[in-house]
Formats: structure tokens, sequence, C-alpha cells
């Protein structure tokens, strides 16, 4: 199974969701899923957040060597499944890529369980990007959240 994280940028959120994800899931036996991010807009191959390394560092995860790489339409059809940091990342990949309506979904609410998986605002992961340590802390924690969800729904 292929899971593809999807942010903004793919230097802070989703660039920290694959690397958490990918630990986990080796954590978990669950050799049988392929991790990756990439970003809806094209930042050309800009290295990650240093916060973001850092954070990951910090709580044991790996934060080097990344570069952002853009959401195309091959990655598009390739992917299983597709986890959005925020209601506006999934409307504009919908929008993009129609094909994918059922394969998107927010990343947030998994952190709630596997019935659990409404949409709105509130289930937004918000962007740390330029932020205080304080909001790049909090990011992590609830994607960290919402992947053990998501390892428990898959």
């Amino acid at each position: 199974m292929k899971i593809l994280f999807i942010c903004t940028a793919n230097i802070c959120r989703s660039f920290m969701a694959e690397r958490i994800f990918r630990k986990k899931s080796e954590e978990n036996s669950r050799g049988d899923l392929e991790i990756s991010s990439a970003s809806l807009i094209n930042m050309e191959g800009v290295s990650a957040d240093p916060k973001a390394v850092d954070i990951l560092e910090e709580k044991g995860f790996d934060g080097h060597d990344h570069k952002s790489r853009p959401l195309t339409e091959d990655i598009v059809a390739e992917t299983d499944m597709i986890l959005v940091m925020e209601q506006q990342h999934r409307e504009a990949i919908i929008e993009n890529y129609s094909d994918a309506e059922e394969k998107v979904f927010l990343l947030k609410p998994f952190s709630r369980g596997c019935t659990q998986l409404n949409s709105g605002d509130m289930d937004d992961i918000k962007d740390p990007y330029r932020l205080s340590n304080y909001h790049y802390r909090l990011c992590f924690a609830e994607i960290y959240l919402a992947i053990e969800g998501v390892l428990k729904c898959i």
C-alpha cells in the first residue's frame, strides 16, 4: 500500500509526517507500506525547514536529506491513500485530480479513530512555518497522534 502525505510546501508538516510514519510503520512490522510526501506548490527541491528537522531529531526520528517535491498526476495515480494537513489541501487535490477524491483524507481526524473521519477547519493541522518552537512541537504532536491512529485503521 502506498501512502502519501501532502502539505503546502513539503518542508514542514508532510515531511515530518513521512518521517514519523516511516519509523512507526517499521516498528509495527508494516513492511507492506510505502511512504512518501509531496507539496501542492513547486518548491524546486528546497530542503526541509531546520526547525522541523530539529524537532524530528529531538524525538528520535531521521530528519536529514529531505528535498521538497511537487505533487504530480503520476504520483496521485500510483498512490493508494493521500493524507493531507488541511481541508484546503483536500479540496485542491480533488479539484485538480478528480479521480483522487475517494483516497484523500485529512490526517488529524485519525487521532480520534477510524470512524471519526469528519472534515472541517477544526481538523486542520496548522502550518508552524516561521512560528515559535511551541507551534512546531504542537504540529509534531498532532501528526504523531494521527499517525498512530492511521496505523490502527489500515
